[in-house]
């Protein structure tokens, strides 16, 4: 029961529509439908992914992210391509993030996911392998297992313009053009406070 519930609390990541369209358009933009170069890269191409990534690359003039794709898929990888699948997948991403040590760190993910998606209904929460983005019109916030004693909150915070605290550590990521560029760690439910929901509330409205 506590499954079923858990598949309607996650929204379908916007990638997946960018994969069936990518899929739609591959027969017309390299002469082969994924299926076909699936066969192709089993009967004729080497062993490994890497070696078929760039046989996909060298020989078939495919370029960087079709070559990676499609060895990905010849390995039984890569994105799933239904919101059905993707939605199935999310669970078990979660679940995948805080198995084993960081068993420990669910409750306060569970914490923080309820606490982000209280912001509005128009709150999407998107699980990938490594982290859960929240989003609006964009990603506004993330949840990331850091350690396994240590949740990282993400915020998007590139247009704020006032002063940022010193609990709000820079990521780096105004420097690589990442949306996420100040963190909060957090290692006990208790630290979820004032300051975290203001953060969070003030990351979601910045993407109106």
């Amino acid at each position: 029961m506590a499954t079923a519930k858990s598949k309607t609390i996650y929204g379908v990541h916007p990638s997946v529509a960018m994969v069936q369209k990518w899929l739609a358009e591959l027969k017309e933009t390299t002469g082969r439908s994924m299926e076909e170069w699936l066969a192709l890269v089993k009967e004729e191409g080497p062993k490994d992914e890497k070696s078929r990534r760039e046989w996909l690359k060298s020989k078939h003039k495919l370029g960087t992210n079709k070559a990676s794709w499609i060895a990905e898929r010849a390995e039984g990888k890569g994105w799933e391509d239904t919101p059905e699948a993707y939605l199935k997948a999310a669970v078990r991403y979660v679940e995948e993030q805080y198995a084993g040590p960081k068993e420990k760190l669910r409750p306060i993910y569970d914490e923080l996911l309820k606490l982000g998606k209280s912001l509005g209904e128009d709150v999407k929460a998107c699980p990938c392998r490594t982290i859960v983005p929240l989003y609006r019109e964009h990603v506004f916030a993330q949840i990331k297992p850091t350690t396994n004693s240590r949740i990282d909150l993400g915020f998007a915070l590139t247009h704020y313009k006032g002063k940022l605290p010193k609990r709000l550590i820079d990521t780096g990521g105004l420097a690589k053009k990442d949306r996420i560029t100040r963190r909060i760690e957090i290692t006990a439910a208790a630290q979820i406070d004032e300051e975290v929901k203001k953060w969070l509330k003030t990351a979601y409205d910045l993407d109106a």
